[in-house]
């Protein structure tokens, strides 16, 4: 089965980022576009494009895997691995999450989503936050 062109523009797109290519990146999505993830909710290209220049002056080497990528009709469901470096601590992290993209008809993505645990992903490997994430997450957990 050939690929979705879209879907396999898209996955391209974001496993070979760097502050040089964002705004390719970024024009695969239509003016208008919106894209949601745990810390943003924007419209836009000039605001999805904020997003990942800012990423790269958050975080060293940021590097997203995409592990799956399904498409039907016109909306695509990626998995991935969010790759990078801590700025400050030089701690290594991977983020594992996904994102829900819907596709206008030109093609470009009109609808972005991703979903990821701050909480499990993020939080929990810092230094200061992990034990106290450590410590709700026995809090909270249901008794076996």
């Amino acid at each position: 089965m050939t690929p979705d062109p879209r879907l396999a523009r898209i996955v391209h797109a974001y496993e070979t980022l760097s502050e040089d290519t964002v705004q390719a990146l970024v024009d695969l999505y239509a003016a208008d576009a919106t894209f949601k993830d745990p810390f943003n909710d924007v419209s836009g290209r000039d605001a999805i494009a904020r997003i990942f220049r800012h990423m790269f002056s958050a975080v060293d080497q940021p590097r997203f895997q995409v592990r799956e990528a399904i498409a039907q009709g016109e909306q695509a469901f990626l998995t991935w691995d969010f790759h990078c470096r801590g700025s400050v601590s030089g701690q290594v992290l991977c983020i594992h999450g996904a994102t829900h993209l819907r596709f206008g008809a030109d093609g470009r993505v009109i609808r972005h989503r991703d979903y990821w645990d701050a909480a499990e992903e993020l939080y929990a490997k810092q230094p200061l936050l992990g034990g106290l994430m450590r410590w709700l997450q026995r809090r909270l957990r249901a008794p076996a």
